[in-house]
């Protein structure tokens, strides 16, 4: 029987969150033009470098 542990299951949360922080700043490139485009590749990489520090961290 496949068991799930918690480590396994943190490990594929961070995987999902970093790729739908990747899917939405390939959105915003194609989607956005200028300064808005700009914020929001900073506000998705604050995002991702706070949830690796997360990660990181064990929580």
């Amino acid at each position: 029987m496949l068991q799930c542990s918690a480590e396994n299951n943190m490990y594929g949360n961070f995987k999902v969150a970093l790729i739908a922080y990747t899917a939405l700043a390939l959105i915003a490139g194609f989607a956005l033009d200028g300064k808005i485009r700009l914020f929001v590749w900073i506000l998705l990489g604050g995002l991702a470098i706070k949830t690796w520090a997360a990660h990181k961290a064990g929580w």
